[in-house]
């Protein structure tokens, strides 16, 4: 998985607490990358309709509450797939080994397995538990 994922958090935490608008050239600032990768990110969320802008105005907002979006939620959006894929199996094992001819279908429903447990976890974890823990973290009251 690449950082996609912990960047669209950060995007989405700064929208939600920030008082004034934010551009991409300030939410990069904030998360240590070029805005490039953070109009890449922000194009992912607005297509998955997590965000909207305004045309004409600078700055992004949430389309839900961050209670209503689920880490899943945005782990869908950055990744643009419908599943948990985390675990690739190497290709081409050799079938004339007796690991080789079977570690396909012995590795695939545990990794499966996982996934769909990952994917569960992350469902019941809200933006919004994100930004209570980061004010803990913090030690500032919201």
């Amino acid at each position: 998985m690449d950082t996609k994922f912990s960047v669209a958090i950060h995007i989405l935490v700064m929208i939600t607490e920030s008082e004034k608008s934010l551009t991409s050239q300030a939410l990069a600032i904030s998360v240590g990358t070029n805005a490039s990768y953070i109009r890449k990110v922000i194009g992912l969320l607005k297509k998955s309709e997590l965000i909207c802008s305004y045309q004409g105005k600078s700055g992004y907002k949430l389309t839900k509450a961050p209670n209503q979006i689920s880490l899943f939620d945005i782990y869908y959006a950055t990744q643009e797939i419908d599943r948990v894929n985390l675990f690739q199996i190497h290709q081409n094992p050799n079938e004339s080994c007796p690991v080789g001819k079977y570690i396909e279908n012995t590795l695939k429903p545990i990794f499966l397995e996982v996934e769909i447990h990952l994917a569960k976890e992350m469902s019941n974890q809200t933006l919004e538990d994100v930004i209570a823990t980061l004010y803990q973290q913090a030690k500032i009251a919201r």
